[in-house]
């Protein structure tokens, strides 16, 4: 994962991503969620935004090619392994 999206998705689960950090096996559950509220509301947003320019009769926007849901795809298969094995997650380390 690029650094700048691994900022961004340690940034939607509360971490410092500049620091040393460690997401502990109990945390794991409510960062999955994190990561899953955070994908539904970019979704939602650009629905939104479609709706809108639709509506206005412009063109549609134009978002990036990777979605969040798809790049935080690995994070989650990360975080699921992880809690089943009571394995923490370090970073910067």
């Amino acid at each position: 994962m690029l650094e700048p999206n691994g900022r961004r998705l340690l940034t939607i689960l509360g971490k410092d991503p500049a620091v040393p950090g460690i997401l502990q096996p109990q945390e794991m559950p409510s960062a999955m969620q994190a990561l899953e509220q955070a994908a539904a509301y970019e979704a939602a947003q650009q629905q939104t935004a479609m709706d809108e320019a639709k509506a206005k009769g412009e063109p549609a926007p134009v978002f990036e090619a990777v979605s969040l849901r798809q790049r935080m795809a690995p994070m989650l298969d990360i975080l699921k392994r992880c809690a089943a094995q009571d394995a923490s997650i370090t970073w910067g380390v």
